[in-house]
């Protein structure tokens, strides 16, 4: 606990703060700036807020546009290394769409050889070469697909595992009285439970129970 910190927000009562740091043996901060590498708090100011996501993007892109890189380079460095940054924060957050247009857009300049600020030929579409292999594409990553994929597995995970501590927080805070499926957002709810709301619908389109004779039963359809 010596290394643990807590942070309150303006309309907790200063005595509701004196109590929880007694009992917690915990001291307060005023403003957090990261925790395990994820931002404590996002305002309304989301793009800035990830902003860093697309600095370490872009650092790492740079770095190569000079060098001579065949193709097979070249989608080995989007795939397992331009595209698996933002990873981690998927997982908990829903990024911004225009940032994640910005990270395909950089990662589409940098398939086409595009050095610096000069313009290249984009052949293909991002969104084709975005398909699998076998169906004429590239298998890069939609990373708006990705996020929302990420955050459904969250999703998943509260489903599977309801005596986790942050399943009880969450059902505590935001659906007490029904399932997590049947949870709504609220306009004073976190941004990480609206960024599992926003992929609820893909949970829930592919969420299904097995039954006594082995095959399977949908939990609700898709409408």
């Amino acid at each position: 606990m010596e290394k643990s910190l807590v942070f309150f927000s303006n309309n907790t009562p200063v005595g509701m703060r004196e109590w929880i740091k007694a009992k917690l043996a915990v001291k307060e901060v005023a403003k957090f700036e990261n925790y395990l590498g994820l931002p404590t708090l996002v305002g309304r100011a989301k793009y800035q807020t990830f902003a860093y996501l697309k600095d370490r993007v872009w650092k790492k892109l740079q770095g190569w546009k000079g060098k001579l890189l065949s193709k097979v380079g070249k989608e080995v460095l989007i795939k397992a290394v331009a595209q698996s940054i933002p990873t981690y924060t998927m997982g908990v957050f829903q990024l911004p769409t225009k940032l994640c247009d910005d990270l395909n857009a950089m990662c589409a300049n940098f398939w086409w050889g595009q050095v610096d600020r000069e313009r290249k030929i984009h052949w293909r579409r991002w969104s084709i070469l975005t398909q699998a292999k076998k169906a004429g594409g590239m298998g890069f990553r939609d990373l708006k697909a990705f996020n929302l994929a990420m955050l459904a597995k969250q999703g998943w995970r509260l489903l599977q595992n309801q005596e986790s501590l942050v399943f009880k927080c969450l059902k505590a805070r935001y659906f007490p009285c029904c399932s997590f499926l049947e949870a709504v957002d609220s306009p004073t709810s976190s941004y990480i439970w609206k960024s599992i709301m926003a992929a609820k619908l893909v949970l829930k389109k592919g969420c299904c129970w097995k039954v006594g004779d082995g095959s399977s039963m949908r939990v609700m359809s898709d409408s």
